[in-house]
């Protein structure tokens, strides 16, 4: 965290930018703690939050389009490899393939805001074969809501960042799955006013 900190104030919002990338590109940073700091960094920095939000957002999808096309490549290969080599890892891509196989292509849109297999959607919908033309806007929903709801955290609540930060310990048994809750009840009325139209 120390090496963060400095990079931070080093180079401002371009060493937050490229640790998003490398967090969504799979690297073991936890976007829990990276994007409410992130926030609170640029709250102090005088950095818009309307500049911070898309940029992130883009780093993001970077980020996990390398893991989408290295699934799309090695397909399973890949991630029998990671599993191999970082046994931890098979927790997280057995319930990425469990969201994927239960909702399918809203499955990278729902994954991306549930801690444990939020990373490794990609890997799994790049190893399925899931189009780009699928996989991008859904993941651009995920990425644009997690983003959003984090940075929000640390931006606006920057002056109370220790207590928002401990509440945030405290009650993500909870808040999680609220804000799951509400991804999917979005989802399914977004399905449902389609098939209307059709």
């Amino acid at each position: 965290m120390e090496t963060i900190l400095s990079l931070f104030d080093r180079y401002g919002i371009f060493a937050m930018i490229l640790i998003i990338f490398l967090e969504y590109a799979c690297f073991p940073i936890s976007s829990e703690l990276i994007l409410p700091f992130s926030g609170a960094v640029a709250r102090a920095e005088d950095v818009s939050f309307f500049l911070l939000l898309p940029l992130s957002v883009l780093a993001g999808l970077f980020g996990t389009g390398l893991c989408y096309l290295a699934g799309r490549i090695g397909g399973d290969a890949v991630l029998t490899k990671l599993v191999t080599r970082f046994p931890k890892t098979e927790k997280a891509i057995t319930a990425s393939r469990a969201k994927f196989t239960k909702y399918g292509a809203g499955a990278v849109c729902i994954g991306r805001v549930i801690p444990i297999c939020r990373t490794y959607i990609a890997f799994v919908a790049g190893a399925v074969g899931q189009s780009p033309s699928v996989y991008f806007p859904y993941s651009l929903l995920g990425i644009t809501i997690w983003n959003s709801a984090l940075l929000s955290l640390g931006y606006f609540l920057q002056e109370n960042w220790g207590a928002v930060s401990g509440y945030y310990d405290r009650y993500k048994q909870y808040l999680i799955p609220v804000f799951i809750g509400i991804v999917v009840v979005l989802f399914l009325h977004n399905k449902r006013k389609k098939a209307h139209t059709q």
